[in-house]
């Protein structure tokens, strides 16, 4: 009788979905959950002689008291408050353009302006290296055409600067324009008819109809562009590797020197948790000042 009794089923109908998601949860855990985890003790630790020991909050201590990452900190904002709205604004124009019946082969001018966006981050840096060369690069050349002196791009404090957010601008334009042309084409047709009716103009309609429709998607690409930016590395490491004096060191930067570099890795933790709290306050402003006033 005993034999006959059926075997119990491992998978079922009930925990076939539970076995697929398996593989998924256990990476999560292993490359995910787990180093994040480890990283935290890590700040809360110092090493000595390859051992190492619980330190409180000495790391910590020793960010908010270290001159160099206030500059990396001053560095980021300054990048973050002049290129993210300069590149929102030229986003929305050109995906007002981009959405117009009168522009002719939209779909290569679409594709064109979204391709920096797919372009390698070490290749585009190499790039943009090469032509701001203060020697041999294009654009010296370029101005040296009509008469202006060659610029230091990446050997002048103030023109690194500009550098980067030329390079950072050019790269990620084309991408938020794309988000901003989703969000017009949800745009009904008959506010633009009955404005028009009104007798109001391309521009009112713009102020008066595109802007505030497209709030959502500003808010949206606000947040992205701010924590892209607030973990800005690749372009400062290539272009300029933080100089010159320290006057494109950016926050990711400083935490990828502390640990990689000089092999401090339980205060590159400290930064990187910083980094995820100021990323969050920004988050959280930004939800709070630009979202619907009835959240």
């Amino acid at each position: 009788m005993a034999a006959n009794k059926r075997k119990r089923k491992i998978v079922t109908p009930k925990t076939a979905p539970y076995f697929f998601i398996a593989p998924a949860v256990l990476f999560f855990l292993v490359f995910t959950l787990w180093p994040v985890i480890q990283s935290l003790l890590l700040s809360f630790q110092t090493s000595t002689g390859g051992q190492s020991e619980f330190a409180g909050f000495d790391n910590y201590i020793r960010l908010f008291n270290d001159g160099l990452f206030y500059t990396a900190l001053f560095n980021t904002f300054t990048i973050l408050i002049i290129q993210v709205p300069i590149m929102l604004s030229i986003a929305v124009v050109l995906a007002v353009l981009m959405n117009s019946a009168l522009l002719k082969m939209r779909g290569f001018f679409r594709v064109a302006f979204f391709m920096p966006a797919i372009t390698a981050l070490v290749a585009y840096a190499i790039v943009f290296m090469i032509m701001l060369d203060e020697n041999f690069g294009l654009v010296n050349y370029a101005l040296s055409l009509v008469g202006i002196d060659p610029v230091a791009w990446l050997n002048d404090p103030f023109w690194a600067k500009v550098s980067l957010i030329i390079a950072i601008t050019w790269r990620w334009t084309g991408y938020n324009m794309v988000i901003f042309l989703a969000g017009l084409q949800n745009i009904s047709n008959d506010l633009y008819e009955a404005a028009s009716i009104d007798g109001a103009g391309k521009i009112r309609q713009f102020f008066s109809i595109t802007l505030p429709q497209l709030k959502p998607i500003f808010l949206f690409t606000a947040m992205l562009s701010t924590i892209g930016t607030l973990q800005l590395f690749d372009e400062p490491f290539i272009l300029t590797d933080g100089g010159p004096n320290n006057s494109t060191l950016t926050i990711s930067l400083y935490l990828y020197l502390n640990g990689f570099r000089y092999f401090d890795f339980n205060y590159a933790s400290a930064i990187a948790y910083v980094l995820v709290i100021i990323i969050a306050l920004f988050s959280y402003v930004q939800m709070k000042v630009v979202g619907d006033d009835d959240d």
